[in-house]
């Protein structure tokens, strides 16, 4: 897929770059945005005031709706994706509302702009019989097995990140009350189930002190040198278990969240509690959980619909 070429960049005149850096300090302090979507954000600002910068336009307030039609042509006729380009206006509009609620500008150019259509793609979700099959893979009665089904079992039982799975410590296990604290930018308390507990205790006891080493750390998922586990790994294993469950296609660390997510909506959950446990900060970002089938949403309006 072609890119926009690549040409050295003149530094931004003061008067774009300062307001710049405000709205992405108050985005990190305020809203508590993950450094990927900060980056995210920084990238995408940056490519439009250097767009607005080569249009001539040096002062925020003189942004008119034209200039980023502009540059969403531009980036259309460089063929990127529509995903990118409704990223990048809502990177612009978010901008743009900050600039208004500081007093800063006197419009919004970007509030009349639609972002261009996307075809919705939903995430890969396993079956609870699937989940069964995977869970049940790794071998019990070896030390990496018993770590494997911990992994598999505390990924799907609490719909953490596979980076929050990496990191976590000893000391946030609260197993006694069956609760695990999720530490990082969205620090929050998940509940585990007594069964996933109780498999993850087996892998304290049992698993784990096979693979500790005197300098091992407090990470509770160790490798086989008794090192902190990384994501790779935690993917590689997913995907030995996977294709010993027979699952007959890709998945991963993300299709266990997702899989977290929506069993526990089609079990009639609330969407802020669904938010809540996942760490999401918007609430949109959970939406794309809500892709109950059409079959699923049919039988529901069949069984209580008062003209069903």
């Amino acid at each position: 897929m072609a890119r926009p070429k690549s040409t050295p960049e003149r530094p931004l005149p003061a008067t774009l770059s300062d307001p710049c850096e405000r709205f992405l300090t108050a985005m990190e302090r305020d809203n508590g945005l993950a450094a990927n979507t900060l980056d995210a954000y920084r990238r995408d600002l940056n490519r439009y005031l250097h767009h607005l910068s080569a249009q001539g336009v040096e002062h925020l307030e003189a942004v008119q709706h034209q200039h980023i039609a502009h540059l969403l042509h531009s980036l259309r006729d460089a063929g990127l994706t529509a995903s990118t380009m409704a990223r990048n206006l809502t990177s612009i509009k978010r901008f743009h509302q900050y600039l208004l609620l500081k007093g800063a500008t006197t419009h919004n150019p970007a509030e009349l702009l639609d972002p261009p259509k996307l075809e919705r793609r939903l995430p890969d979700v396993l079956s609870v019989e699937e989940i069964a099959a995977l869970l049940a893979a790794p071998d019990p009665d070896e030390p990496l097995g018993q770590r494997d089904r911990a992994i598999l079992a505390v990924l799907y039982a609490t719909g953490i990140r596979v980076s929050e799975l990496t990191a976590l410590q000893q000391e946030a296990l609260l197993l006694a009350r069956g609760l695990i604290r999720i530490r990082g930018r969205r620090e929050r308390i998940v509940p585990i189930a007594a069964k996933d507990a109780r498999t993850l205790r087996h892998y304290l006891r049992q698993g784990r002190p096979h693979l500790a080493r005197p300098d091992s750390s407090d990470h509770v998922f160790l490798n086989a040198q008794g090192g902190p586990l990384s994501r790779m790994s935690v993917w590689k294993i997913i995907k030995t278990a996977g294709d010993k469950a027979r699952i007959g296609r890709e998945i991963s660390p993300h299709t266990l969240r997702h899989s977290f997510a929506t069993h526990l909506l089609e079990g009639g959950a609330n969407l802020r509690a669904v938010q809540e446990l996942l760490g999401h900060a918007d609430i949109s970002t959970t939406q794309i959980y809500t892709h109950l089938d059409l079959s699923y949403l049919k039988e529901v309006h069949k069984t209580y619909h008062p003209r069903g």
